[in-house]
């Protein structure tokens, strides 16, 4: 990789973990500077604006999220496994988060809401990312017999990522993992409550 290439991505990384900790509002050029230790023309010769950066910096973060919870969904055999990896993968922003200061979608969506941005868009794009992960690891579940016809993905989908989000947001308010634990505890008998009878009686 060129040099050029290289601090380029240093900037990128140095400035999600600026943003979701300070906000992109709350983050002033001179908080860049300092950060990647590069002067104003250094920032601007990679991007021609601070929204670029912002859009740069909110695609590495999510980026390391999604390849966190992926490889932990790839390997597993079916979809209750699937949704369970998904869920506990989450437990990482307790002792190994993929970047400090919570989670970037929530903070970027919470920071954008309200306003007509790319950011927003971005923030959004990434939630309809991961609904339509869970969306489809529960079509498939339904049609291999493993998940009850009943159940209705988009619904599951809602209930995971609004508990899982809310829970992290608790738990960075307050600086207390439990919130989190608690939800992982609960969707992950959620989840299994969503199984066939047929499913649990192969798998019994």
């Amino acid at each position: 990789m060129s040099k050029a290439r290289l601090t380029k991505a240093r900037i990128i990384r140095q400035a999600a973990e600026l943003f979701n900790q300070k906000g992109y509002a709350g983050s002033s050029i001179a908080d860049i500077m300092q950060a990647t230790g590069l002067k104003k023309g250094g920032i601007y010769n990679h991007f021609p604006s601070k929204d670029e950066l912002a859009l740069a910096a909110f695609d590495y973060a999510f980026n390391l999220i999604s390849q966190r919870i992926w490889s932990a969904v790839k390997t597993k055999r079916n979809a209750i496994e699937r949704l369970d990896a998904l869920v506990s993968s989450y437990l990482i922003y307790i002792d190994d988060p993929p970047i400090i200061g919570g989670c970037p979608v929530l903070n970027t969506a919470i920071e954008t809401d309200g306003t007509d941005s790319p950011l927003r868009d971005r923030a959004l794009a990434a939630i309809n990312s991961w609904r339509g992960l869970i969306i489809r690891i529960l079509n498939k579940g339904i049609k291999k017999g493993e998940v009850r016809a009943t159940v209705e993905p988009d619904i599951v989908a809602t209930i995971i990522i609004a508990t899982l989000e809310g829970a992290i947001m608790m738990s960075q308010l307050e600086q207390n993992p439990v919130h989190l634990q608690r939800a992982v505890a609960y969707l992950q008998s959620y989840i299994h409550g969503l199984r066939s009878n047929d499913f649990i009686q192969t798998n019994s």
